[in-house]
This record gives structure tokens, sequence and C-alpha cells, in this order.
């Protein structure tokens, strides 16, 4: 059987379409989690995937590259075109090809806990693609390099923090030349220290023009380095748009709902400009009595009969004698 060619799309100007997803389906038993989802990606753009947990995100993504069997819908990548729910051997090809245009990033790096840095990278291209290992490593050592690890090749995982193995899994995804980088959550198991410097190797992928799918609630990477924004729930591409319409100018309501609970936890910034606060209940107007009283309050004239001092009780002792005011005890 001949072996399945790419065969690069573009729209009317003239950009080279890497992925299109039409119809995209997916039922757990009769648990029915992605419900029609449509959805054009174009070369260099990044896309970021929001949305409550349980609404689809990881799922669609494991769908993109036959992680997970989509059930029904139509799936191309990079010049690949697959009709999901088929069978054969010219689908399995076609799958086979769908799967080398993507690289992944999980959230828990997945990587071989018996391989050090370097030998995790070159697997998948010396035994899926063939290479030869001499080629495999010098192009690992590069990528190795360019994510900061040049001083961690031969470390094993178990030596390396969480940011260096998650980097360590990004040069691994990197090694087999992808047209796609798909991110699952690659923080969310990250200490907060340690966030920032995955987050800056992704940048520096989008800055060099890869093409990214990223499921995220890394509101500060969205906003600077996405394309585009979709907000998913139950299964359904609700609203998408750039990042300034989306966080900013949210048409539905379920949208709406999401951004009050995740931006001020996430964003604080971005929850301000919103006009939106992390509680339920109206602010105060601001000519209202205030809910507290400024510091140091209780020394006011007003405050002082409640706040200071207790007084001193001017009942009789136990012989007759009156209390002494404060400050005039004599021994």
């Amino acid at each position: 059987m001949a072996e399945p060619t790419s065969t690069p799309i573009y729209d009317d100007q003239g950009r080279e379409l890497i992925v299109k997803v039409e119809g995209l389906q997916k039922y757990f038993g009769k648990n029915h989690v992605l419900k029609g989802i449509d959805l054009q990606v174009f070369k260099g753009e990044v896309v970021v995937l929001i949305g409550p947990s349980g609404s689809g995100k990881s799922t669609f993504l494991r769908c993109l590259n036959f992680l997970e069997d989509p059930t029904t819908g139509e799936i191309g990548i990079g010049g690949v075109h697959v009709t999901c729910g088929s069978h054969g051997g010219r689908f399995k090809q076609d799958v086979h090809q769908i799967r080398m245009k993507c690289g992944m990033v999980f959230q828990e790096f997945n990587l071989f806990p018996h391989k050090d840095a370097i030998e995790n990278v070159i697997e998948g291209p010396v035994l899926v693609k063939g290479e030869k290992k001499d080629a495999a490593i010098k192009k690992g050592q590069a990528l190795l390099t360019k994510v900061g690890l040049a001083d961690r090749m031969d470390f094993f995982p178990s030596q390396l923090s969480g940011g260096q193995k998650q980097r360590v899994a990004i040069a691994r995804a990197m090694a087999m030349d992808p047209v796609l980088m798909l991110f699952d959550e690659p923080t969310s198991a990250l200490d907060p220290e340690l966030i920032g410097e995955v987050l800056k190797v992704m940048k520096d992928l989008a800055s060099q023009g890869m093409t990214m799918i990223v499921v995220s609630h890394e509101m500060g990477f969205s906003r600077d380095v996405a394309d585009r924004v979709v907000y998913m729930d139950d299964g359904y591409f609700i609203e998408q748009g750039p990042p300034s319409e989306v966080f900013f100018h949210p048409k539905d309501e379920r949208t709406k709902r999401f951004l009050r609970h995740i931006l001020p936890e996430k964003d604080p910034r971005h929850a301000k400009e919103l006009g939106i606060i992390a509680v339920e209940e109206e602010l105060p107007e601001p000519d209202a009595a205030p809910l507290q009283a400024p510091v140091g309050a209780a020394l006011n004239e007003d405050n002082l009969a409640d706040n200071a001092l207790p007084r001193i009780p001017l009942s009789d002792g136990p012989s007759g004698e009156l209390p002494l005011p404060p400050g005039g005890e004599e021994l």
C-alpha cells in the first residue's frame, strides 16, 4: 500500500491550514463528551482552550492525535485527513501520520525514569522515525540547550525539578519535528516558582512560529501569547476570539460566569479591569459608610468609650475601700 502523502491546504489569504476539525464527536459509553466541535488553526497560530474541569478540553486534545479514538467527525492535521470511526489499513496509516505530526506535552511529564534527559529526548526519533543515533543525539543536545538544560543532559528524572522535567518533555516532543504542539495544562503539576520557566519556553516556541493548541488556566500566558482564546463548556466551543475580546468583552453568560471565578484568583489585574470581584455580593457604594473603621480608629474620641481599656469598677472592695483612680496608686 502506498505511503500516505501530506497535501498542504491554504485559504484565500494564503495562510496554511494546519488543523481542520469538523463535527468532532466523542462518546465514552453513554457519556457524550464532545458534541460537534469545529476548529481551524493556521500555521504559526497559538490557540488557548479555557473552561471548567470536565468540559472536554483534554479529551479534545487527545482526540486530535488519536490517543483517544474519536467517535465521529473529520480531523485534518498537516495535510493528512482522517474520517473518524473508519477502519482498515489506510485509516491506520493516516492516523500514524497524524501522530507523527503532533508533539504532545502532558501534565505529568511521562518521562522514562530509567533514562537520562538526552536518552528520553532521542527515544522517539530513533525508534519511531528511524533516525541514526548520532544524529538524534546531536539534535537532542541542541534542543535541551534551547530549553535551558545544557548542564542537565545526563541527569535522570529523579534528579530534576518539576520544571526541568517538563522542559525535557517539551524537548522530547520537539525532537519529532512536529507541525503542531499540543499542551495539556503543562504547568498544573508544578510548584508556583517553577511555572515561569516552562511558560518562557512555550513563549519562545510561539515567537519562533510553532503552531500550538494549549489547555491552560495561565491567564497571563493567554493574554500575552495567544492569538485566539476558546472558551469550552459541556463539550461545546461556546465562544472564541482574541484574548482582549474574550477576557474583557465576553458575550456569552457562561463565559462571563467562568471568568468571574477564574480571573480574580489567577490574575487580579484582569479582574480589576473587568470590574468583577471574587465574591458574589455587590461592593458597597463609594459614599456608603465603611465596613471597617480605619486602623487606629479605636484611639479616636468617638470610639474611646467603646474600644479603650475597660472602665475600673466603682463598687466598694471587700473591706469597704474605694478603688484608686489609674495612676494614683500608693504602696
